[in-house]
């Protein structure tokens, strides 16, 4: 059972009705990073997609022993068993781990992703961020430019934070495909938070970062000033983002849930 949480219903990732697709970086402290302390569960979510599904959540390109070490170096992890450092590293720490280059295209060289939200890592890795934004063009349109100048200028270890936000039928973390509208009444349906950083750990290596959170649909009517601004955030998505999203009849079900 998912208890509630006060705190992300006063401070829901869509504000009084932002864009969803923006960058939203913000700055913060060192300490706030990245969440070491993993739950039983998620750990053993993790352990069992290792042993299980190895290729779906673990990818690495040729290149990219070094700048795992130096990964595993700042989280004082010296060796693993597994044949990737990336994986290692994933199990020491609560979020999803993307390394990417600094420079040049910025290819995603190295990830461990055990919670993928419509995306499959053996379909990205390798590839260049705006590649990897491809199922949204509009995202490139929007900020790409920004991703690329930022990841390029940021200071060494000054890690920045974004809240992004999906609506799923469920609370599974392995999402490889894009969901259509789910079956069940919305009332049934989850906000997926996704609390993301990004930190250039080296100067020619960034750490992007994903923490999934779920919170049940269903308590947006006990808070009025979410739920407002929530359609107002929806009410914004252009056709390419309503059908990423999970389609028109999914967005038409969600806003009439959320009139009520």
């Amino acid at each position: 059972m998912i208890e509630l949480d006060e705190y992300f219903w006063n401070n829901p990732p869509w504000g009084k009705g932002d864009e969803k697709y923006r960058l939203g970086l913000k700055p913060i402290e060192e300490k706030s990073w990245l969440i070491r302390k993993i739950s039983k569960k998620l750990l053993n979510h993790k352990k069992n997609l290792l042993k299980k599904s190895y290729e779906k959540v673990i990818a690495t390109t040729d290149g990219s022993n070094e700048p795992q070490k130096i990964l595993a170096k700042i989280f004082n992890i010296k060796e693993t068993f597994y044949p990737d450092l990336i994986a290692e590293i994933g199990l020491h720490i609560q979020d999803d781990l993307c390394l990417i280059e600094a420079h040049g295209e910025q290819r995603l060289i190295a990830a461990s992703v055990c919670s993928p939200s419509y995306w499959d890592l053996r379909k990205k890795i390798g590839k260049p961020l705006r590649d990897i934004h491809g199922p949204i063009t509009t995202l490139n349109e929007k900020i790409g430019d920004r991703i690329e100048k930022f990841i390029k200028q940021a200071p060494v270890m000054r890690p920045f934070a974004r809240e992004n936000w999906l609506i799923h039928g469920d609370t599974k973390r392995l999402h490889l495909k894009e969901e259509k509208c789910p079956s069940t009444h919305p009332s049934e349906w989850f906000i997926r938070s996704e609390r993301e950083t990004l930190c250039r750990f080296h100067e020619n290596f960034s750490l992007f970062t994903i923490n999934v959170f779920f919170q049940p649909l269903k308590l947006v009517h006990s808070f009025p000033e979410a739920r407002a601004g929530l359609i107002k955030s929806i009410n914004k998505f252009d056709q390419e983002e309503a059908d990423y999203f999970g389609g028109d009849r999914k967005i038409m079900l969600i806003k009439e849930y959320l009139q009520k």
